[in-house]
């Protein structure tokens, strides 16, 4: 027979409560468990100063330039943003380019082919004509560039100022929807 004296029970009791001090402090906080496991940070592509190249049936459309790009696929519905300053390039069927969007920020959702620019937004065509705004939205599939802010379009005889504006992607053609200011008008273009 074997005496484990007064230190044997203690000796059995430590190894019976040593189970239950670690499963009582393995308790962990939903939220926690939520931030590491659900959507965030760690499900975000990121880099930076990024130079992206789109082309349609081998003819290069548009070359991006952007400081800090992300991209979430598990957002509903994903999206791809651009902070700190972006330029896009946009080139016509000659690989010339047409003209150049610069703006500080923007968010593509592309499933949707929606784009909105905000911040500084600047249109410069390759004739010089500039639209100026803070805010744009981009619709690919409809082939349009659209905003209700206020806008500034300053070409080579006139400077341009309104509320709103829709005109086609590549800017050869737009309408301010509500104008300001003077416009100057032929004599003979007078409504009667």
């Amino acid at each position: 027979m074997i005496n484990k004296g007064r230190h044997g029970s203690f000796h059995s009791f430590r190894w019976a409560i040593i189970p239950l001090v670690f499963i009582a402090s393995c308790v962990n906080d939903p939220n926690d468990i939520k931030a590491l496991t659900g959507k965030g940070y760690l499900q975000e592509d990121r880099a930076t100063d990024v130079t992206a190249i789109y082309s349609k049936e081998g003819k290069i459309k548009a070359r991006l330039f952007a400081h800090q790009y992300i991209r979430n696929e598990s957002a509903k519905p994903p999206y791809i943003d651009m902070y700190k300053g972006l330029k896009v390039e946009f080139y016509n069927d000659s690989a010339r380019i047409e003209h150049v969007l610069t703006a500080d920020s923007s968010r593509y959702y592309e499933a949707q082919g929606n784009v909105l620019v905000w911040g500084n937004v600047k249109i410069v065509s390759q004739n010089g004509d500039t639209l100026t705004t803070q805010e744009l939205v981009w619709n690919q599939s409809i082939e349009k560039i659209y905003t209700e802010k206020p806008v500034r379009i300053a070409t080579g005889t006139e400077v341009l100022f309104g509320d709103g504006l829709e005109a086609n992607q590549d800017f050869t053609w737009y309408h301010i929807t509500d104008p300001k200011g003077s416009v100057a008008v032929n004599k003979g273009e007078v409504p009667q």
